[in-house]
Parts: structure tokens; C-alpha cells; sequence
């Protein structure tokens, strides 16, 4: 079996006395032609529009499939320039052939002869009448069977009339546009996974994969404070109904899912980063004095009850009432907005194509939903808290655990608003003073000795985790440099790769990417000869970050974008989200094979 890098080098250069054709100076544009084509002879304003790019490839050549074989080769990819009034709703690559080349052992997937590429669009009312131009970039790499030629990037106008949404319009090349909706092509709904599980399984399948998603959620940090205040909400009510607990646990449910289901609509129409609203340090302060309320109750120095003439009108004399739960619903759910931007940014994207708010509400609905399912059952189990005995220690002692968990949520909410970078201390800080009060002061186990056991193991834990965490926050990471304009000038001249990330103060999975991705050794040593430009997002419509969200397309955060020795995005290795030091060094990989 021949190691990848074996074939690489074998792939782009060729020996002297070799047969083939010198690949040498030769690129891969210069083995295609691509002719871009409109089905409309006009675009209308408020209407839809496709349009085709045909590529026709040089006999004795063919050009890697939008899915390649080996990860050292450079699949087929077309991106569509960002252009206002106007949205590419889908992308289909044909299906690519399986072709056996010397040099490789396996079947390669490729494209030969005439391969074309369809991308739909919706076109917005507001856009703006007369001669236009749509731009994007096809990137491919072409080969014969003895070498791969150096990937190209091949810019692609299009020159099209927009009309008004009265003015008439033609359909054109009939037969070309006729294959767009055929079984040969395969739907990426502009690369985003979500949107080509709603092409190929339904509407079903689609949903049912959000609400796991949404489920998944529940493993974020910001969600954590959920818990303590769902427990504290439903094992403070009287009920003991099991049928009426869990109807109380379903409205307490449905509110999360409103109020998410709304926060989704809202960023998808109004373009802003999902969770953004947050990064204010007054919101950020008030939710830190909510929760440090909340766990002052917890250690017994009060109890909160809402006032009677208020509980009255919402359905319940101890603010338990139906009404109340669903407001505690949609209050609760702002606790996990900063972590769950990242996974929501498909999403968004995949509503801002639809361009239906139904929709949008529909598929925001069901991943809050999967992110409210865990609070069914603990708000019931909650609710049940009621029939085991209010006097004993063991109880007291569960209730200061719940109080130190959100006083530690409240810490971090806290930090976030006045320190951001301190965030990562929390945690060790947390747990050692924690565990020691929990373990070691409190009194709630004296006399007892089975619990005073608990205590003693449950702290010292506690404080073990303590010490690991703090002694990890010591490990060495990438270092990096404030974006500028200039700086990514500088590397392109010096044909340098460039490694961006976008980041703001109170994106928790940022943090979590700098804590655990980018102080991984393999990470370090793959990144070690690119430029890493740290790129502040924190406030997030300022001008300069605007200007810097719309030049990259950056959606949300983190997002880490990569541009090769030439100055050019590579696409397919762009980051959204948090993912592995395994996931990242792939992605870095791909960026580094592109010369």
C-alpha cells in the first residue's frame, strides 16, 4: 500500500524521463473549460433562479469529485461570493465515476468529460434592478493517469438583468436544467449537513435529528445551571400528583422550547451572531446576581416565593401555577445561550435559505425541545421531592450541594462579564473550595456517621479534581497575533499559510477550543509554520467587526478560517464550532497540501 505522502509527491511532480506529459508550470485550469449559465434569461426580484456551471475537462484528464477518495486530493467545490438580495438555497455536484489510475491502488471518484455543477437561488424583492454580476470560485484539481496537476482556483462571473417582480421572464436551455432535480446529482444544500438531511431522508428524519441535537446539547457547560435551578423550582411546589407534576414539567419544557424557537427566528432574520446579546456585561452581571440569589436559598438563608397579588394572576398560589412554570421555562433558557451558538449556526443558515418563518420556528422549536427533554423528567422527579422527608441531614447536605453548584455558575457568569480571560479558574476553584466546605466544614453530617463518611469521600474528590484541573490550566498553547490587514499581506507574500480564528469574550466554546484544542501537542506542531491571527468578535456591530464578518463570512463563533500560500480561502477546511485536536490537525492538513 503506498503512504499517502508517497503518492503526493508522485502525484505532483514527475520524474525526469518520465513518458507522461510534464506537469511541471502546467495547472489544473488549464485541462477545463467552464461555461456558467443561467435558466432564466433575467433574474426576478422576489422570485427563484438556477444556474449551471459546465465544466468540460480535456480528453485524457478528469478532475477529483466533490467527495475525493484520498484526503491528499482536492475535491471539486464551488463557493458562491456572498452578494446582497440574494441567497444560494442548494448546490449539486454530479456523482463521480470510479476510475482505477497507476498510481494509486484503489479506485479513484472522479469527474471526466462534461461534469456540471447546479446551484439554486432565491432571490430577495429588495434587491436592486438593472445589470448585475454573480461571482464565485469553482476550486478543482485535474489529473491524468500517471499526475495530478496543483490544484486552481478558477473565478466564475455570471452577468445577469434583474427585473421587477412584474416584468416577465424566459426559461432557457431547457434540456440542461432538465437533470438538475435527477437522481445523478447529489444535494449539499450549500455544504450544510442539515439541509441535505432534509433533501435525502425528510422532513422525519431531519427533525428527529435536530431534537438529538438539541439533546447533545445538554453536555455544554451553560447548561448546567439548569439543573440546579429546575430541581430548586419543582422540589420547592407542593404538588405530589405524579400526572400533574409531569404536566407542569411539559409546560416548564414548551417554555424553554418558545423561548429558544424565538431567539432562532430573531438571529436567522436579523443576521446577528445567535447568543450575541449576551456578550453584555450588565445582562451577563444580572444573571450572575439571579443565580447567586438562587444559591443563597440553597444554604437556607431565605426562601424565594413571588408575591401573592402576582401569584394569583399566574395561575397559582405558590407561584408553582401553569402560567408561572411556562414563564420559568422561558427565563431558565437564557442561562445556555452563550454555549449553544455554534451548534446552531447549520441551522440559521439552513432558515435564512428557506426564507420561511414557520419553518424556522419549526426546526428551532424541535432543537429546544430535544435541549428541554432532560428537565421532563428531572422537573417530575423534582416534583416528587415533596414526599421524601423535608428534616433530614442528608437532605440539608444535598440542598448546600445544589447552593455551591450555583454559586459556581454565578462565579462564571461573573467572570465573564468583568474577566473574561479568568473564565477557565472557575472551575479548579469551584471544586477545591467546594469540596473542602462540603466535605469538611459543613456540620450537616455530625452525629451521623454514614453521612459523615459521604462527606469526607464526596470532598475530598472534589478537591482532587480541584488540583488536576488548576494544574492543567498550565499547559503551553498556541501563541498568537492580533488580525490585521497588513499581517495577512505580509504572509501571503512571504507565501505563508494563515490560520484565523474568530473568537468573542463570552463564546464558552471558544474557550473551550483554547483550553483543550489548541494546547494539544499535535495541534501545536501542525500549526507551527502558519500565521495564527486571533480575530475579536466580542462586540460583534461595532464597524470593524462587521466589516470583518462580512469580508470572511463568519457566522457565528468560533469560526476558524484557513488561507493558503496564496492568499486564498480553502473552503473545505473551515472550522466552526469546537471540535477535537484530531478534527483540527485533519482540517490544517488540508490547507497544508494546497500549494
Amino acid at each position: 500500500m503506498k503512504s499517502p505522502a508517497v503518492l503526493l509527491t508522485f502525484a505532483l511532480l514527475l520524474s525526469p524521463g518520465s513518458n507522461a506529459v510534464n506537469a511541471q508550470g502546467m495547472s489544473s485550469a488549464r485541462q477545463v473549460r467552464v461555461d456558467a449559465k443561467l435558466s432564466t434569461d433575467k433574474i426576478q426580484a422576489g422570485g427563484t433562479a438556477s444556474f449551471a456551471l459546465v465544466v468540460t475537462i480535456s480528453q485524457g484528464w478528469h478532475i477529483n469529485s466533490h467527495h475525493p477518495s484520498f484526503d491528499y486530493l482536492i475535491g471539486t467545490v464551488f463557493d458562491f461570493q456572498s452578494h446582497e438580495g440574494l441567497i444560494v438555497s442548494d448546490i449539486r455536484y454530479p456523482k463521480g465515476a470510479m476510475q482505477k489510475l497507476s498510481f494509486a491502488d484503489k479506485p479513484l471518484d472522479v469527474y471526466e468529460g462534461t461534469a456540471v455543477v447546479y446551484a439554486s437561488l432565491r432571490i430577495s424583492n429588495k434587491i436592486a434592478l438593472g445589470p448585475d454580476t454573480l461571482r464565485g470560485k469553482l476550486r478543482l484539481q485535474a489529473c491524468n493517469d500517471q499526475v495530478c496537476l496543483a490544484p486552481s482556483t478558477i473565478e466564475i462571473a455570471i452577468p445577469a438583468e434583474v427585473v421587477s417582480s412584474t416584468q416577465p421572464v424566459v426559461e432557457v436551455d431547457h434540456a440542461l436544467f432538465d437533470a438538475f432535480n435527477s437522481g445523478r446529482y447529489e444535494s449539499t444544500a450549500g455544504n450544510n449537513e442539515l439541509a441535505a438531511l432534509f433533501e435525502q431522508k425528510g422532513s422525519f428524519v431531519a427533525f428527529l435529528a435536530i431534537i438529538l441535537i438539541g439533546l447533545a446539547l445538554n453536555l455544554t457547560p451553560c447548561v448546567y445551571p439548569m439543573l440546579s435551578v429546575t430541581v430548586s423550582l419543582f422540589g420547592a411546589q407542593s404538588e405530589t400528583n405524579i400526572a400533574r407534576v409531569f404536566s407542569k414539567a411539559v409546560v416548564y419544557v414548551l417554555g424553554i422550547a418558545t423561548m429558544y424557537s424565538v431567539l432562532g427566528v430573531t438571529a436567522a432574520l436579523g443576521g446577528g451572531l445567535f447568543g450575541s446579546w449576551l456578550q453584555n456585561p450588565w445582562v451577563l452581571g444580572l444573571i450572575a446576581a439571579l443565580l447567586f440569589g438562587l444559591a443563597l436559598s440553597s444554604f437556607g438563608l431565605y426562601q424565594i416565593q413571588i408575591p401573592y397579588w402576582l401569584t394569583s394572576r399566574l395561575g397559582g398560589t405558590t407561584g408553582t401555577g401553569f402560567i408561572s412554570i411556562y414563564l420559568s421555562g422561558l427565563v431558565v433558557g437564557i442561562f445556555a445561550a452563550p454555549c449553544i451558538g455554534p451548534p446552531v449556526i447549520a441551522l440559521l443558515a439552513l432558515v435564512g435559505a428557506k426564507g420561511d418563518p414557520l419553518f424556522g420556528f419549526e426546526a428551532f422549536f424541535a432543537l429546544s425541545f430535544g435541549l428541554g427533554l432532560p428537565y421532563l423528567i428531572l422537573g417530575t422527579f423534582s416534583g416528587l421531592l415533596k414526599k421524601i422527608p423535608r428534616s433530614g441531614a442528608w437532605l440539608v447536605w444535598i440542598e448546600k450541594i445544589f447552593g455551591v453548584i450555583l454559586t459556581g455558575a454565578a462565579l462564571f457568569y461573573l467572570a465573564l462579564a468583568v474577566a473574561p480571560k479568568y473564565v477557565s479558574y472557575v472551575v479548579p476553584l469551584v471544586l477545591l473550595t467546594g469540596g473542602l466546605y462540603l466535605g469538611f466544614i459543613d456540620t450537616s453530617g455530625k452525629g451521623k456517621k454514614m453521612l459523615q463518611r459521604i462527606q469526607w469521600v464526596f470532598g475530598a474528590v472534589c478537591v482532587v479534581f480541584g488540583f488536576v484541573a488548576g494544574n492543567n490550566l498550565r499547559e503551553p498553547g498556541l501563541s498568537w497575533e492580533t488580525y490585521s490587514d497588513q499581517r495577512v499581506v505580509d504572509a501571503k507574500e512571504n507565501g505563508q499559510p494563515v490560520m484565523m480564528d474568530f473568537y468573542a469574550d463570552w463564546c464558552i466554546p471558544c474557550l473551550e477550543l483554547d483550553r483543550n484544542t489548541f494546547t494539544n501537542e499535535d495541534v501545536v506542531n501542525i500549526t507551527k509554520d502558519i500565521v495564527r491571527l486571533k480575530v475579536d468578535l466580542t462586540h460583534f456591530d461595532s464597524p470593524e467587526a462587521d466589516a470583518l464578518r462580512k469580508k470572511f463570512n463568519v457566522s457565528g463563533v468560533p469560526t476558524i478560517v484557513f488561507l493558503n500560500s496564496k492568499g486564498e480561502e480553502t473552503p473545505e477546511a473551515r472550522i466552526v464550532g469546537f471540535v477535537s485536536p484530531q478534527q483540527f490537525a485533519r482540517n490544517v492538513k488540508t490547507v497544508l497540501t494546497v500549494q
